[in-house]
């Protein structure tokens, strides 16, 4: 993994993909922290072939992300809730 990492804003389209709307102001608790961050704080790392979201409080691995030609594949480690306003 680089030094050189974006915010969560970096997501927003994966976020739209997955829940249908923005989803960088919303908020989601880590599991291993249990702090509570808006998506758009993580901090993300952007190594092929993926993306790697990070607590941005104590650096627990949050969501990864990898896109190939025909498919996305999400697995979502240690976030313990997200949460949606509609």
């Amino acid at each position: 993994m680089t030094d050189m990492h974006l915010d969560g804003n970096a997501l927003g389209a994966l976020f739209i993909d997955l829940f249908g709307q923005e989803m960088t102001d919303q908020n989601g608790c880590c599991d291993a922290c249990g702090a509570v961050n808006p998506f758009g704080r993580a901090v993300v790392y952007r190594d092929a072939p993926g993306d790697v979201m990070r607590c941005p409080d104590c650096g627990a691995v949050l969501i990864v992300a990898v896109r190939t030609e025909t498919r996305l594949r999400v697995s979502i480690q240690s976030l313990r809730w997200i949460e949606v306003l509609e």
